[in-house]
């Protein structure tokens, strides 16, 4: 027989029919004349209470039926009586696809720690936490990848081994054949990368801005939307090696414009989630967060502040004399830490705010030099609990002040040239933002720890599974 997903099952009213369906054993119960089987095959939050009437099926196949086993079920589609579901089906067949000893089987019916699943994670996605976790995390990239089509951009693939180094921080994961119990040195003693397979050294993207820079100026706009890997040494809530970015380039577009994609974009996102996901939000909003749903409504129906960075810094600087302790200092030309952050978006302004026109020795080398000398058009996105979410800004299309600000910063032109050829060859005005995947998550599922919204989190001394 035909398989029913449970998340169309349990809205089926044709009681009387017959019905199969399949999944994973959350809980067995019952007494001397019926069990009652809760099965979940992942498409929802909510079970499929299958009854089985004791009198068509043997303890031995019951005994096989514990929490983790696979089984199907075929029986008849009735109206339930008790509390927490509307339908149930009255089992007629059932079928073990595969047991789960319930002396080893990790995820027995009872609370388990986020800390101790991630330990387990090739099984977390089982339990009700992480379904509605990934049935989000698929949800918010459908909902990304619908955005830009709806919006006329291209979705650019850009790639995962480069050359070159987009921040140019240097913190970058090499890429390699060469044996690295005998690496071979040219003259000047340093590594001769003319032996590795790419002929150079290369590393793992840190994003794929650059090319889509490179894209936009022949497209018109385009997104990427792929892994990206950073080597930083950071243990905390917030950091993964490997996570995803969502990155627009469009050209002909100015900081104000920039702004209005940025608010509308992420809008968008988090409407798309309380319209499709209601019921993993409600489930998340009731286990973690109890103000979750109220904090993503509050957003999709405010207006964002547009704060310059001058000014920023003039309220935090105000709060620091009328008392408020911050772990780290405000001055003008610091990078703003979450603290300062989420002071601004949770407690001066009560909303999303995008800060604007910050000190060019902050940020990077790409971003437009405003007429003061001093600042640039970067945009930070700023949310309640996370901090910055998005960071964007106007590009340089000027080749002199590219150059002149690369020079500045003793930047290498060699593995450049190709990104320079962008301002060299019909240069045109043109901006971007960079939305991490995982942080859009973090907001949208009320996690504390970003490494609960990735399948496998990939961390300084993790890379298991």
């Amino acid at each position: 027989m035909q398989r029913t997903v449970i998340v169309d099952a349990l809205q089926r009213t044709d009681y009387g029919q017959k019905i199969n369906v399949r999944g994973w054993v959350r809980s067995r119960r019952g007494n001397k004349n019926v069990n009652f089987i809760a099965l979940n095959d992942g498409s929802t939050i909510k079970n499929m209470q299958i009854v089985a009437d004791l009198e068509k099926f043997d303890d031995e196949l019951l005994r096989q039926i514990t929490t983790g086993s696979c089984i199907s079920a075929t029986g008849t589609l009735v109206e339930s009586m008790g509390k927490g579901q509307t339908v149930e089906i009255q089992a007629d067949e059932i079928e073990v696809y595969g047991t789960a000893d319930p002396e080893s089987y990790p995820l027995q019916k009872k609370g388990h720690s986020l800390e101790y699943l991630r330990e387990i994670a090739h099984l977390r996605p089982r339990t009700n936490t992480f379904g509605a976790v990934l049935r989000l995390r698929h949800n918010m990239a459908m909902a990304i990848h619908t955005y830009f089509h709806e919006h006329g951009y291209f979705y650019f693939h850009a790639p995962l081994i480069t050359a070159s180094d987009c921040e140019g921080a240097g913190q970058m994961f090499q890429v390699t054949t060469m044996n690295l119990y005998d690496l071979k040195k040219n003259d000047e003693g340093k590594i001769d990368y003319s032996r590795d397979f790419f002929g150079r050294q290369t590393s793992l993207t840190v994003s794929g801005q650059l090319e889509g820079e490179l894209a936009a100026t022949a497209l018109g706009k385009i997104y990427t939307f792929g892994p990206t890997f950073r080597a930083e040494n950071s243990n905390t809530p917030r950091h993964l090696a490997e996570f995803w970015m969502i990155e627009p380039e469009i050209a002909f577009i100015q900081l104000d414009e920039l702004m209005d994609l940025e608010e509308d974009f992420i809008k968008y996102c988090i409407r798309w989630a309380l319209e499709k996901c209601i019921d993993d939000l409600q489930f998340l909003n009731d286990m973690f967060d109890k103000s979750l749903i109220d904090r993503l409504r509050s957003v999709v129906d405010t207006d964002f502040v547009r704060l310059p960075y001058t000014e920023g810094i003039r309220i935090l600087e105000q709060a620091v004399a009328q008392g408020r302790k911050f772990e780290f200092p405000v001055y003008w030309g610091a990078d703003l830490a979450s603290e300062h952050e989420r002071f601004l978006v949770e407690e001066h302004f009560k909303r999303p705010v995008i800060m604007t026109d910050y000190p060019k020795e902050i940020k990077a080398f790409y971003m437009k030099l405003n007429a003061d000398g001093k600042t640039v058009q970067g945009t930070d996105v700023l949310f309640p609990q996370i901090g910055e979410i998005i960071g964007g800004s106007v590009r340089e299309e000027s080749l002199k002040k590219l150059l002149d600000e690369m020079a500045a910063r003793q930047m290498s032109t060699r593995d450049m040239e190709w990104y320079i050829d962008t301002r060299r060859f019909g240069s045109a005005p043109h901006a971007g933002f960079g939305l991490g995947f995982e942080r859009l998550m973090l907001f949208v599922t009320g996690m504390q720890n970003i490494r609960d919204v990735i399948p496998f989190p990939r961390t300084p001394g993790n890379a298991e599974f």
